[in-house]
């Protein structure tokens, strides 16, 4: 995590059209050779690796070794079967294909998002191995899911964006400007002041939605951008219209890969390169004026009033019904690519031009504007590209002030919250109204204290979806590096915390005072601390789950029988001095024993104040039943036999004697509010770990 110096360079309002017009363009040449992926079948194994039909191979470049393949007798399916290519800085790069043609695993392997032990192949740009930090930094991948947030307008978004991916030492006004510049470059000014939107609130359309998604992971003008289906779901205009930003954004240096599924005859025109697959091979790679000779030699001639796109995807899905399946148009297309390397090229221009070593290159974009910041050393080896682009400080801040801003704009979700907890508070005020100090006074009072607790730990349920909603826009932001994941966390806390405290203030100002509940000022504060440390150590319990189990209605049954067990320990139902040995343990690990143990001594902690006097003693016993004469006659033998003077108003039980007899003195009320504070820290602390063992966002 540690930071880089950045060299911060100028970025006028013309973005990329500004790097184009710097000079000739800066040359990148991705290619892939080879690649191989296979999965064994029933999705019940680990994805492996097995070698192509093609044998050729470059050891000293290949992703991955081949020291643990597949059992032979492991049954296995191959997503990706030897394929190679080449993707071109100024070019639109189409991969199409039916669907399980291999389209999405393809562009994941370039884009870095499958394990490197479990691919085989070559990944290269201008002729040097590109994975890890490196391709992380100068890349960007559009999922093709548009994840947004809802309550955010267009240029906010994309501002977040910025902050997140230029450097701090970059001015606001020249973030701003950049970010004009792209919305200009999108096409999205009318708008750029309307949110997105979701099934609640009216916001952008569905083109402008998928184009703002984009324009989040191409802010900082990546080398490498990656789509995956960005038309999908879009009418024909939308997309259209997406494909030729597209165009520009590739126009502008940038090496563009997406899929697509069957476009239209327009965007099919504006693409440069396509390569088509069928479970998982090759069965054509050219331009897309080539599909007409192509498919004229294999001899399916197209007809001139038909796309040939459409044309060409009909033809792979007839053939797929065949027993060799499209085998023979893979091996036609083998054949047809041999052919014409050997005859000269009508664009042996840029077949042959030359590319810049990496490194080189790197700096050249840089300089002109690309990625916007390098490193102080003026080199751009594979250290000086910095690993994030902010310091945590920054992206902490940046986090917190997007989220805030984002909740802000839907009150009803915190005013819903606040409303529960008044209800609960209301209801167990007139349940438990003006407790006595009596016997019957005290069992109330634990009543009270057992429901108020676990109150809080099963309000902080509402935590569950945030994170479940959240995570695949994590997962797109963290893939490549626009923040920490520890950054996250921070923010996170930092942003539950605020609403907790009006919450607590609501609950304690509402019960305490109607209840009865002694101490005055001080046990008041004490009440408020304990209730803010409950539902500080409830929302990190909640939010480690929700990182654990994906699934909202699964959380929910999870969070809810869990959050039982901690009742049903903590010293409510049955008190520790009587808990078996065996379960003893998990007395000490219920979040419910720490604050319920905390506002028994909080209440009781007075060994002076009185809970039962004289004949108050055998109230449920059976002599309880008996007139108040027969009482103090049983109480006048008790005195003799003991040799002492009991009276009625004598005190028989005081607050030090039921703690003791709730066996709650194992451990003070400072000390439990400490340790339902340190709760709450370590749940995020694994919150931490999860996110950073389990969201590698990579196939395996």
């Amino acid at each position: 995590m540690a930071t880089s110096a950045h060299t911060v360079l100028d970025v006028d309002s013309g973005g990329g059209a500004a790097t184009a017009a710097a000079g000739p363009p800066v040359p990148y040449l991705l290619s892939f050779t080879d690649l191989s992926y296979s999965v064994r079948k029933g999705g019940g194994g680990v994805l492996s690796c097995v070698p192509s039909r093609r044998r050729r191979r470059r050891h000293s470049n290949r992703l991955a070794s081949a020291d643990a393949p597949a059992p032979p007798d492991a049954p296995t399916k191959a997503l990706l079967d030897g394929i190679s290519g080449e993707a071109r800085d100024g070019e639109l790069f189409a991969v199409m294909g039916a669907s399980g043609s291999g389209k999405s695993t393809l562009v994941d392997a370039l884009a870095g998002r499958i394990a490197r032990e479990s691919l085989r192949g070559a990944v290269e740009l201008n002729g040097e191995p590109l994975h890890g930090r490196r391709l992380r930094a100068i890349s960007a991948y559009v999922m093709q899911d548009d994840l947004l947030y809802p309550m955010l307008t267009v240029r906010e978004t994309l501002l977040f964006a910025a902050e997140f991916r230029l450097p701090r030492a970059l001015s606001p006004d020249k973030k701003r400007a950049r970010v004009d510049a792209l919305i200009d470059q999108l096409g999205l000014a009318r708008a750029a002041d309307t949110i997105i939107g979701d099934e609640a609130h009216r916001g952008v359309s569905g083109g402008e939605r998928r184009r703002v998604s984009i324009g989040t992971d191409i802010v900082h003008d990546p080398i490498l951008l990656f789509l995956d289906e960005p038309t999908s779901g879009l009418d024909s205009a939308s997309a259209f219209m997406v494909v030729q930003v597209l165009r520009r954004i590739a126009q502008s240096g940038s090496v563009v890969i997406m899929t697509i599924h069957q476009p239209s005859a327009r965007i099919l025109n504006i693409l440069d390169r396509l390569l088509l697959l069928s479970r998982g091979r090759t069965v054509y790679a050219g331009t897309p004026a080539g599909l007409k000779p192509f498919f004229s030699e294999f001899g399916d001639p197209i007809p001139d009033n038909e796309n040939p796109a459409e044309f060409a995807l009909d033809t792979i899905r007839e053939l797929e019904h065949q027993p060799d399946g499209a085998a023979p148009l893979a091996d036609f297309n083998v054949k047809w690519q041999s052919m014409h390397a050997a005859l000269p090229a009508a664009d042996s221009k840029d077949s042959k031009r030359c590319t810049m070593p990496l490194e080189l290159a790197i700096t050249e974009s840089v300089s002109r504007g690309k990625l916007v910041a390098g490193s102080g050393s003026g080199t751009a080896s594979s250290t000086s590209v910095p690993t994030f682009a902010n310091p945590l400080s920054v992206e902490v801040w940046v986090l917190m002030k997007r989220s805030f801003t984002n909740t802000g704009r839907m009150p009803e979700l915190f005013v819903m919250r606040l409303g529960t907890i008044m209800v609960t508070g209301f209801i167990l005020a007139t349940i438990f109204w003006r407790l006595d100090d009596t016997p019957k006074g005290v069992q109330e009072r634990l009543g009270f204290f057992a429901m108020a607790m676990s109150t809080m730990f099963y309000v902080c349920a509402d935590a569950l979806p945030v994170f479940v909603q959240e995570r695949h826009i994590y997962l797109r932001e963290t893939a490549h590096n626009a923040y920490r994941r520890l950054s996250y966390v921070f923010a996170n806390a930092v942003v539950a915390f605020p609403p907790l405290v009006f919450l607590s203030l609501a609950f304690a100002v509402t019960t305490f005072f109607a209840v009865g509940l002694a101490g005055g000022g001080g046990s008041f504060l004490f009440f408020v601390l304990i209730i803010l440390a409950s539902f500080w150590a409830g929302s990190g319990f909640v939010t480690f789950l929700s990182a654990v189990v994906p699934h909202v209605m699964l959380g929910y049954t999870v969070v809810v029988a869990i959050l039982a067990y901690f009742l049903l320990f903590s010293g409510f139902f049955i008190n520790r001095d009587r808990i078996p040995s065996y379960w003893i343990w998990f007395h000490y690990l219920s979040l419910v024993k720490y604050p319920y143990q905390a506002v028994l001594q909080n209440e009781f902690r007075d060994a002076t104040r009185c809970f039962s006097r004289g004949v108050e003693m055998f109230d449920g016993t059976p002599i309880g039943a008996m007139s108040r004469a027969v009482k103090l006659k049983v109480l006048d033998a008790i005195s003799k036999t003991l040799g002492t003077n009991m009276t009625a108003n004598t005190c028989v039980t005081t607050g030090a004697d039921v703690l003791a007899q709730q066996a709650v003195t194992d451990i003070g009320k400072w000390k439990c509010l400490l340790v339902t504070v340190a709760w709450g820290f370590f749940f995020r602390a694994l919150f931490y770990v999860v996110l950073l063992v389990g969201s590698k966002n990579k196939r395996r």
